[in-house]
């Protein structure tokens, strides 16, 4: 659940085409902003109660639990636990606290995304694609100018997207201290521009950036090898295997690179006079990566990661047995 949320928007869509390849440009343009728009409003509660955990707000005392080997283990509340606690807090519309902006850096980034796609300088219609029949060097040399494509587009879409990321993000976590400082766009921008100038739209950006454009060189080259010298051309199912490669592959390197995620989410809210964003949840960082140094000294750079089973540090006084 936790690999899935910290996936980049984009290059991990499983293959077989569908109504969008029917649609035209226009007609498919419109349905992935629809169905991006949908998928952020369904995922908003797991991405809301990722975010409270990123921060450190911890509400809801540990229970004692048992592992796979019948041990006693501290266990802090799960996803469905934290959710409960908000709507009990917040009611159900709770939930989707910080709703608005996502929506719209959502829709941004896809509408983005399919701009890029026609700039004359990358045109998608005349890119190489990888076909069974290159040889080795051939296909790689497609892979690398694919990977660049896709970059362009992620990093592009990425830094029209997060000035409303950033409001998203502050609009959640008001949630820790009860404030109301960010309660809508247009005054929540007004507000950044007043305190912190045009930067304060891009607190967070460059971790991101460089967690997005890792993950996919990582994703892109590792399927690229995998399918070449891992599946074998005489297995039945090997074109099956390879089209759904990329996409594993992905999941895995989400987790590796989950501390940019985590950085960039906790940059966007640190010390802007929100309780989630000062101490003791977190000092005043003069950089990402002073915030990635504390992160790791502290051992937190995975923060967040998982939601449904989250062992707690166990006191040296907590008595276990």
């Amino acid at each position: 659940m936790a690999a899935m949320a910290a996936l980049p928007p984009g290059p991990l869509s499983p293959p077989g085409g569908g109504a969008a390849d029917a649609a035209g440009p226009e007609g498919a343009e419109g349905l992935f902003v629809l169905l991006g728009a949908g998928l952020a409003a369904a995922s908003h509660p797991l991405l809301y109660v990722k975010l409270l955990v990123q921060v450190g707000h911890e509400p809801l005392p540990p229970t004692i639990g048992r592992n796979v080997l019948g041990r006693k283990v501290l266990y802090l509340p799960g996803f469905f636990t934290y959710a409960r606690h908000i709507v009990e807090v917040d009611g159900k519309r709770g939930l989707f606290r910080g709703l608005t902006p996502r929506l719209i850096s959502s829709t941004l980034s896809t509408i983005t995304r399919g701009s890029v796609k026609k700039v004359k300088a990358f045109p998608l219609e005349d890119m190489e694609h990888v076909s069974n029949k290159d040889d080795v060097k051939t296909s790689l040399r497609k892979v690398v100018r694919e990977t660049s494509h896709e970059m362009m587009m992620q990093c592009v879409s990425r830094v029209v997207s997060h000035p409303l990321h950033v409001i998203s993000m502050r609009c959640m976590v008001q949630f820790v201290g009860r404030e109301v400082k960010y309660s809508g766009v247009f005054s929540a921008i007004g507000r950044i521009f007043k305190e912190e100038g045009i930067l304060g739209f891009f607190v967070g950006l460059v971790p991101h950036v460089l967690g997005d454009v890792i993950f996919l060189w990582c994703c892109n080259l590792l399927a690229h090898f995998i399918n070449t010298y891992a599946v074998d051309d005489n297995f039945s199912q090997a074109s099956v295997i390879r089209s759904y490669t990329k996409f594993v592959m992905g999941i895995a390197v989400s987790m590796l690179t989950y501390p940019f995620l985590l950085v960039g989410d906790l940059m966007a809210v640190n010390n802007c006079g929100l309780r989630a964003g000062l101490p003791p949840y977190a000092p005043a960082f003069a950089s990402w990566i002073h915030c990635w140094r504390y992160l790791s000294a502290q051992g937190q750079l995975f923060r967040g990661s998982s939601l449904l089973f989250r062992r707690a540090p166990v006191p040296a006084s907590f008595p276990m047995d």
